[in-house]
Formats: structure tokens, sequence, C-alpha cells
């Protein structure tokens, strides 16, 4: 596994060893050694796993007591995953990381606890399965919008995206609870 920090450096992006031939292929997509030494002591207690069609938005949802740290993946189709950092006390405070993970790439991105997260779809369905390290609180769950103007996310979008009303309604980046 090959791990690479992105422009916020606690947003991993994992790229698996991927061992194929002509019966189709085998890879490692967690180890806990690993894991821990690349991205920190974590432990995950909840796997999801969701399907949508293309032109659908989920985000950008983080929990604030609770909070979630995500590693997500694809498993197939193709969206556009954003984290964008909700520690007030980081330097990289506001900013967003976004990357392209798909059922050809095979990459998984580690969204660490602090952060908002969220995915657009680009193919016509994708099946997105991700590990969290703590449980869903619907109770907790906050939604920042996707268009916010301060964090201007460059979403690869034609068309106003399909969202649920939770994300319709999502707050601003500047009126949303933040971590400190």
């Amino acid at each position: 596994m090959d791990f690479k920090r992105l422009a916020i450096p606690d947003v991993v992006l994992m790229t698996p060893q991927v061992f194929g031939d002509e019966r189709g292929f085998f890879m490692e997509t967690f180890r806990q050694n690993e894991f821990e030494k690349h991205c920190g002591k974590y432990q995950f207690v909840q796997d999801n796993h969701s399907k949508s069609r293309q032109g659908i938005l989920r985000g950008l949802h983080y929990q604030l007591k609770q909070p979630q740290g995500k590693l997500v993946r694809v498993t197939q189709g193709r969206v556009f995953d954003v984290a964008v950092d909700m520690r007030e006390n980081s330097s990289t405070f506001g900013e967003w990381v976004g990357v392209e993970l798909n059922d050809e790439n095979k990459q998984m991105l580690w969204v660490p606890p602090g952060f908002a997260h969220g995915f657009y779809v680009l193919s016509e369905t994708a099946e997105f399965s991700y590990k969290c390290t703590d449980y869903y609180a619907p109770d907790d769950e906050h939604s920042v919008r996707w268009d916010d103007p301060v964090l201007a996310i460059k979403w690869p979008i034609g068309k106003e995206p399909q969202l649920s009303d939770k994300d319709r309604n999502g707050e601003l980046f500047q009126q949303s609870p933040v971590y400190e």
C-alpha cells in the first residue's frame, strides 16, 4: 500500500498494490499496523455502504461530539470525494482537498476526525464503502453547504446536483459549529 499525504497533510490518499491476471484481481484493502504507521492510531467501529446515481451529491457531513474518522473507497463507479478541515485551531482550517476515487484506481481516502466529508457521483451509479472510527449519531450530525462561497470547492459539476433535504438546508461554513 502506498500512502500519500495531500495538501492537507492529515488527509491521506492510499493506493493498494493490485495483483491481477486472467482470473481477476486481489488486493489488500486494510492492514491495521500500516494504517497506524501512516495515519495514526485509530480503531474502526462501523462499516457503511451506499449506492447513488449520477448527479447525486452527499455532504458535507460531520459529527461534532462524536467525530468520525472515515476510510472511504469506491467499489463500483466514480466519485469526486472532498474533505474540509473543520478544526478551528488547525493551520488548514477551512481548506479542502478533493480527489477522484473509482473502481479502477482502487484508491482509498483517509478523512480524519475533525473534517466534513462529501462526494459527488460522476458515473451512472457508484457504490461507496467506508469504515468509521465512531458510531453514527443522527442527533450530532451537521451539514455544511456544498456550494459555500467561502470554501469555494471546485466540484466537477455541469448542472445543479441532486441533494437530500438535509444537504439542501446545510449551514454556511462561517455559521457551522467547528472543532476547537
